[in-house]
């Protein structure tokens, strides 16, 4: 079935099931799962997706991701704005079925999983953001490089992620994602829309900042 999956349809998909189980852990179950529970959802919504459709598009369904990519030139400007769409889609569609879960139970929806300033003010929030982000697509990006190994990639990568969401959960909420933002904010709108901006710009900063050390300091695009 997924090897017949275009690049776009792969990652409308994997954002969407990061985006209903991850998310949807927080809603349904955060109060049974706390923080460590929920980082967990996210990490194996990860593991599962990478081996599922890595094969097909690379399992990015992150712009962060793509944007990073994109800078070490691992797909082309064409693709990324594939990618993009694709995620943005996927992402909608995800938060969507977790509003359609809340409307089907009868329930009141409080949230979404949507991201949050919490203490912080947005500068604060933002720092926060590029530094979880920084290291997660760091990770990637080191994994899946010449130094790597990508047999192992979706592993590596669904752990750090657990990690990342350990420390950033109490902090923002934990984006590292764009698109993992948007779908919730979208439908929760408010606040959560109001400081959207700082969940979009925030991970792409982080994700051009690890593309280059990667690529400078770890050499993960060095010709062989």
């Amino acid at each position: 079935m997924f090897e017949k999956f275009s690049k776009f349809e792969a990652e409308v998909f994997g954002t969407a099931v990061l985006v209903l189980f991850g998310c949807g852990a927080a809603v349904f179950g955060g109060a049974v799962l706390g923080v460590l529970g929920i980082a967990v959802a996210f990490g194996l919504v990860i593991v599962a997706m990478a081996y599922v459709i890595g094969p097909v598009s690379g399992c990015h369904i992150n712009p962060a991701v793509s944007l990073a990519m994109l800078i070490n030139k691992r797909i082309n400007f064409k693709e990324f704005c594939s990618y993009v769409v694709a995620q943005l889609i996927g992402a909608t569609i995800g938060a969507a079925v977790i509003w359609g879960f809340l409307n089907l139970a009868g329930y009141e929806m409080i949230s979404l999983g949507e991201n949050f300033f919490g203490s912080f003010n947005w500068y604060g929030a933002f720092i926060v953001e590029v530094v979880l982000t920084f290291v997660f697509i760091t990770a990637i990006l080191g994994v899946t490089g010449k130094h790597g190994n990508p047999g192992n990639a979706g592993l590596v990568i669904g752990f750090t992620l657990i990690l990342i969401h350990i420390l950033g959960i109490p902090l923002t909420g934990t984006s590292v994602n764009p698109a993992r933002s948007f779908g919730p904010a979208i439908f929760v709108g408010g606040e959560a829309l109001e400081q959207l901006w700082v969940f979009l710009a925030a991970p792409l900063v982080g994700g051009a900042l690890a593309a280059l050390y990667s690529k400078t300091f770890l050499k993960t695009e060095d010709k062989k």
